[in-house]
């Protein structure tokens, strides 16, 4: 028995140390979807209540910049080689067509609405993947720049009083969004080492309740739609000039409150640490179950708009996106969001993913 574990200690040390997961990004994606879900189940109920107004502002202001930074700091590799690319293609655009299709498909025999399927006009949350794609292309960009988080805040300052640039791939999320990704890439194992420290998490706890009462005065004098970071200044009805200072100002509370996120996320194993790898599927799978509500009228019922509703609402979200990023979930579906597709690429592309799959499997 010994002998056996010790067998499977060695193979375990030879695993490059670059295919092993930490529990504390698994833990990071998986608070970070549950908090994407929930607050997008706030929306149909914030309008009955300022304190969960409040919530939704300060979650809003950093739930997807924090997953957009963990996303580029796993982008750091990306070098434009045959198998990144087939993992590009296979892991974001494949899921893009068919879930951009499903919610189309969704839409019209659910909501009713008259959608057509368009690839170029991504709704609701599959917006996300065309980013991901594109931001990923440019991360080889981002390493040879002098100042690339500057230059990028720059490129969302311009997006931001540019409304020519219209809606086609949800451009404006793209380049506004676009600081983040960036950032992720600069930053190293260290840089989140520091904010795990206990001084960190202390300090972190008290400017998320600061944030919650700047949010509370914020409430009736601020336009949510800055924080969906989807239209130009313009496009918000507010004058050009006000796009930069308010892209700066949303960029440093969006960074000061991810990294109080970052902090008061556990670095040791959890139950959920498992789901962290399943992220993608509770992200591309729960805006059926919202919407779905929303078009079927749940959101009607009088109960839901008090505080029970509103907590009752919040938990049955988490519950059921943490049961959407699940092994039985993942394992039915990965046919869709990680398929592998052998067939599609050339024989010497296929055996180096496989490769990774055996060195990724033996962890």
């Amino acid at each position: 028995m010994a002998w056996s574990v010790s067998r499977k200690a060695v193979g375990a040390a030879r695993v490059p140390q670059m295919f092993q997961r930490d529990a504390f990004f698994d833990n990071a994606k998986y608070l970070a979807i549950v908090l994407v879900a929930v607050a997008h189940s706030w929306e149909p109920l914030k309008g009955d209540s300022r304190a969960l107004q409040a919530a939704y502002l300060v979650v809003y202001a950093f739930h997807m910049p924090a997953f957009i930074v963990v996303s580029g700091f796993f982008s750091r590799s990306f070098d434009g080689s045959p198998r990144r690319l087939r993992r590009l293609i296979t892991g974001v655009v494949v899921p893009y067509v068919v879930f951009e299709t499903a919610y189309t498909l969704f839409r019209r025999w659910v909501g009713g609405e008259d959608a057509d399927v368009s690839l170029l006009d991504p709704w609701y949350l599959t917006w996300f993947l065309c980013a991901l794609f594109v931001w990923r292309l440019t991360a080889p960009v981002w390493r040879v720049v002098r100042w690339p988080v500057p230059i990028a805040l720059g490129v969302a300052m311009l997006a931001s009083v540019s409304p020519a640039i219209g809606d086609d791939l949800d451009l404006q999320r793209v380049l506004q969004f676009l600081p983040f990704f960036v950032l992720g890439t600069c930053l190293r194992p260290e840089h989140f080492r520091l904010v795990r420290r206990r001084e960190a998490r202390v300090a972190a706890a008290a400017v998320f309740a600061g944030a919650l009462g700047l949010a509370w005065w914020a409430v009736p004098r601020m336009d949510t739609g800055w924080l969906y970071h989807a239209d130009s200044a313009q496009e918000l009805d507010r004058p050009w000039w006000s796009g930069p200072p308010t892209q700066l100002a949303l960029f440093g509370c969006a960074v000061v409150l991810t990294a109080c996120f970052l902090a008061l996320v556990p670095g040791r194993r959890t139950w959920f640490t498992p789901l962290g790898a399943g992220t993608m599927y509770g992200y591309l799978l729960h805006g059926f179950l919202v919407k779905g509500a929303d078009y079927l009228g749940w959101y009607d019922h009088g109960p839901l708009h008090s505080p029970g509703g509103e907590v009752l609402v919040s938990v049955a979200v988490g519950v059921a996106v943490t049961l959407m990023c699940a092994s039985p979930v993942r394992r039915a579906l990965r046919w869709v969001v990680e398929p592998r597709m052998e067939w599609a690429f050339p024989p010497e592309a296929v055996q180096i993913a496989r490769e990774r799959e055996r060195e990724k499997a033996a962890v």
